[in-house]
């Protein structure tokens, strides 16, 4: 029976430690995110809020506190989550507290039942007359093998019991900090949730005023709209004409006929690149050294204006004012594309992948170049408004993909 509860306790105390185990990454895992989210807001805070208001619409004003606010409720959401695995973490401390008391107790009683055995028997004479009382040599060299064990033993119980009380004294310490981590956690939430509240108020001050003449602001949105769709439109006839123009010299060149117009004829060398990029997917760097994503690919409905849907080719991304933009990986200067208010956009062909960083000044290369990861190609643009934003594109041939999907947590 005794030995069956041993057993008990030692699964008991495994699962406990693969459960604690598990919980601490959990945790780690966590706070990453969590100051991945803290960076976020600085930057948000950095690049979006410190130019002057007057110069800025209610649209960018609204667009921008949108930007704060998911951040935000995002930090709180990943802060909960952490004060919640903390307590499921202090409870699992108490647990094997209360597992490693049960445990010292029943050491503590084993080695003092050994001790007084050890001290009623502990003479010479005592030990030499148990040996000299044996039947026969074997059973003599048994009982010496026993008084050895026994000797061993105890002192090895002697050691667990310092073992378990080091340990229970760390798990002591470590409920200690894990309850001030908590509480911390607490009052930086409170402090989020402030924060929030006022831009909740904020947004929905700056919503009333969209409301009041919601057809202007549309207007406005869809002219935008326009004009974007007109650049991909420049955007997706420059690579049509591109992969025209690569498979007619493919074709001189080898003499085969090209099958299709749609897709790059790749040669040798570009598919191996091709195959990098696309063992790369979801790990290449992001396209300037640092920013935050304040739009992203697709098409989204606008959060305040209900009848408003709008669409991006890629995703833009504000950074620094005079930031570098820069390629994501190696590949070939396929063209410098003129786009009227929209700069310069540079192509970089990757295999049958094209890359594209649009509203670029300071163009540093030309088109023929061969590039290399995280080269720098250009200036991103800053606008009057004081914003500097990088539109980031992906196309595989002629077919828009989603930058996120191949950026690292983009």
């Amino acid at each position: 029976m005794k030995q069956f509860r041993t057993y008990l306790l030692l699964v008991f105390s495994i699962f406990l430690l693969n459960s604690a185990a598990a919980q601490t990454t959990k945790q780690q895992k966590l706070e990453e995110k969590r100051q991945a989210i803290l960076k976020e807001i600085q930057q948000i805070n950095s690049l979006l809020f410190t130019t002057k208001k007057e110069e800025k619409s209610v649209l960018t004003q609204v667009e921008n506190l949108n930007s704060k606010i998911t951040a935000r409720q995002n930090l709180i959401r990943v802060t909960n989550q952490q004060a919640n695995y903390l307590s499921r973490e202090i409870n699992n401390n108490l647990a094997k507290m209360e597992q490693l008391r049960a445990e010292l107790k029943e050491l503590k009683e084993d080695y003092a039942s050994m001790i007084v055995k050890s001290y009623k028997s502990k003479s010479t004479q005592n030990k030499i007359m148990f040996l000299m009382s044996s039947e026969d040599f074997t059973q003599a060299y048994k009982r010496l093998q026993y008084m050895k064990q026994y000797a061993k033993h105890r002192k090895l119980q002697g050691e667990s019991i310092k073992e378990k009380t080091v340990a229970l004294q760390g798990l002591n310490q470590g409920l200690i900090d894990d309850k001030k981590k908590k509480q911390a956690l607490i009052e930086e939430n409170k402090v989020a949730k402030t924060k929030l509240s006022k831009e909740l108020q904020t947004q929905k001050d700056l919503v009333a005023t969209l409301k009041k003449d919601e057809g202007k602001y549309a207007s406005q949105i869809n002219k935008k709209e326009k004009e974007a769709a007109k650049i991909d439109r420049e955007i997706d006839k420059l690579i049509r004409d591109a992969i025209a123009a690569s498979n007619k010299a493919n074709a001189k060149k080898t003499g085969k006929k090209v099958s299709s117009s749609a897709t790059f004829a790749l040669s040798p060398e570009a598919k191996l690149l091709a195959d990098d990029f696309t063992k790369n997917k979801g790990k290449l760097p992001w396209p300037v050294k640092s920013g935050v994503v304040v739009k992203r690919f697709g098409k989204t409905q606008h959060p305040q204006l209900p009848n408003v849907t709008t669409y991006s080719s890629g995703v833009e991304i504000a950074t620094q004012n005079g930031a570098k933009a820069r390629a994501v990986f190696n590949g070939e200067v396929l063209e410098i594309q003129k786009i009227k208010g929209a700069n310069n956009a540079i192509y970089i062909l990757h295999g049958n992948y094209i890359t594209i960083y649009q509203n670029i000044k300071n163009v540093m290369v030309k088109k023929g170049d061969k590039v290399t990861t995280k080269q720098e190609l250009g200036t991103v643009y800053t606008k009057s408004s004081g914003k500097t934003i990088l539109k980031f594109l992906v196309y595989q041939n002629k077919k828009k993909m989603n930058p996120a999907s191949w950026i690292y947590k983009l």
